[in-house]
């Protein structure tokens, strides 16, 4: 764990001595600003009530991404877990899903939605077959570990899925849960930005961009980039707290 910590630093530093060399090799605030004037203005942004009200729809379209492709995830892996034909039948489905380009499907969702809808439509196509892999290999473990022990004792199809398949699965997938929730922020964020969201922190990076602010920019950035640190340390936090409890 310790070991962990000391390379997570010397990485952090690394990157901090890879943006100070780049910018006084590049000389020009325009392209990049420095690391002082980038953190000045992350301060400025905390103090302005603009960027918590973007900062707040920016993480409740995310929210609701995430809520609804775990549903719909967990819960379509489940039945493609007890029934051959229904995995077979979203094999391909996933893996389309998987490989068309997230652009391609901003840009479709912007002629058939609008900018506040279109961001959460594109995190939860690009969530949802995360967590219907997550979750379809977590069941596959669990049956392969106790499917012949249920059998044995002809355990039904319903206490199965209450007893045995969701609470052994649950950790496996709650482990994997905050850096699909940090993925995300980021899908959102993108969709946001091209989707030029009014009141959201793609919608500020947009603005920067046009106005040429590249210190305020940069700070956007840096901050998405904490959020997602922050939100991948709170579910391995959680899973650790669920799992210590059962034990």
């Amino acid at each position: 764990m310790k070991k962990n910590l000391i390379f997570s630093a010397l990485a952090l530093i690394f990157l901090w001595l890879a943006w100070l060399i780049a910018h006084a090799a590049v000389r020009n605030d325009y392209i990049l600003p420095s690391c002082w004037e980038a953190l000045k203005e992350c301060g400025r942004l905390l103090g302005e009530a603009a960027f918590w009200r973007a900062f707040f729809n920016t993480l409740l379209r995310t929210l609701w991404a995430f809520l609804f492709s775990l549903l719909l995830g967990a819960g379509l892996a489940l039945v493609a877990n007890l029934h051959g034909a229904v995995r077979a039948f979203f094999a391909p489905i996933i893996s389309v899903l998987r490989t068309v380009p997230t652009m391609a499907i901003i840009l479709m969702l912007l002629i058939w939605t609008n900018p506040r809808v279109a961001p959460v439509l594109v995190a939860l196509f690009v969530l949802f077959p995360s967590f219907y892999a997550a979750t379809l290999s977590a069941l596959d473990e669990v049956r392969e570990n106790y499917g012949d022990l249920a059998r044995v004792f002809h355990v039904g199809v319903g206490r199965k899925i209450r007893r045995m398949y969701l609470p052994l699965a649950a950790p496996s997938v709650l482990r994997q849960a905050g850096s699909i929730f940090s993925m995300g922020l980021k899908i959102t964020i993108s969709g946001e930005v091209l989707s030029n969201t009014f009141r959201s922190i793609g919608g500020l990076m947009q603005e920067a961009k046009m106005f040429v602010e590249m210190p305020r920019l940069m700070a956007l950035t840096l901050l998405s980039v904490f959020v997602g640190f922050a939100l991948e340390g709170l579910g391995l936090l959680l899973y650790k707290l669920i799992v210590r409890w059962r034990a």
